[in-house]
């Protein structure tokens, strides 16, 4: 899972000359709450967001009236508020290290530069929480099985070769180390036939703590539901 694969490709930008209130109307048109600054060249030079404008113009906090603070934005240049210090991202890196990197530094949002610095795209925390449910097939018509195991060699093909050996496609895997031990999540698709899959798994040693379905109309079933 690339970052390129995720971002949103060719977004909107402002020059560093833009008033802010064409900045914020920009982001109010198009329901976002950041905009990357370039220069002619589209190279990547700041970066404004809606928090920031609140932030420098005190508009929540202000004496002013509205005709007034909408007068001192139009004047006031992106320039003169915006982010300078951005950090970016590639768009050939893992969307994990664009994940990694928000939470090191406590933002939300990367704008996606090649070597010149030219902006070719933005990521947002949103578009990874939105890749993790794709990675997990949340939404998609299947069935979830959640496998307590040893933590040891071999344990994870066993569990593997079980569900071929019914006939289960999967669709995604994932292994999680916590305080209850080495939980498998395994989303299969196809006819899986789900009480004969869980015995399966139980009658060859794996503790099956939750298997959930999901219907093609998207309504999900809950076949098994064990204490954690």
């Amino acid at each position: 899972m690339y970052v390129k694969d995720h971002m949103t490709t060719n977004p909107h930008t402002v020059t560093a000359d833009t008033s802010v209130s064409k900045a914020l109307e920009i982001m109010g048109m198009n329901h976002f709450h950041r905009l990357p600054v370039t220069d002619d060249n589209g190279r990547l030079i700041g970066l404004v967001t809606e928090g920031l404008v609140s932030e420098t113009s005190g508009k929540n906090t202000t004496s002013l009236s509205i005709y007034e603070l909408n007068y001192l934005l139009s004047r006031t240049k992106v320039k003169d508020i915006m982010i300078k210090d951005v950090r970016t991202i590639s768009p050939d890196v893992f969307l994990e290290e664009a994940a990694s990197a928000m939470l090191e530094n406590g933002i939300s949002v990367l704008p996606v530069v090649e070597k010149d610095n030219k902006v070719i795209g933005i990521i947002t925390e949103k578009d990874i929480f939105q890749a993790f449910v794709e990675l997990m097939g949340y939404r998609s018509q299947g069935t979830r099985f959640v496998i307590r195991c040893e933590d040891k060699p071999g344990v994870f093909a066993k569990a593997t070769a079980l569900f071929a050996q019914e006939d289960a496609n999967l669709e995604s895997l994932a292994v999680y180390h916590t305080e209850r031990g080495v939980e498998v999540v395994v989303k299969a698709t196809g006819v899986v036939p789900v009480e004969t899959m869980t015995n399966v798994l139980t009658d060859n040693g794996f503790n099956v703590t939750n298997v959930v379905q999901t219907k093609k109309d998207g309504k999900r079933i809950v076949w098994v539901s064990k204490d954690i």
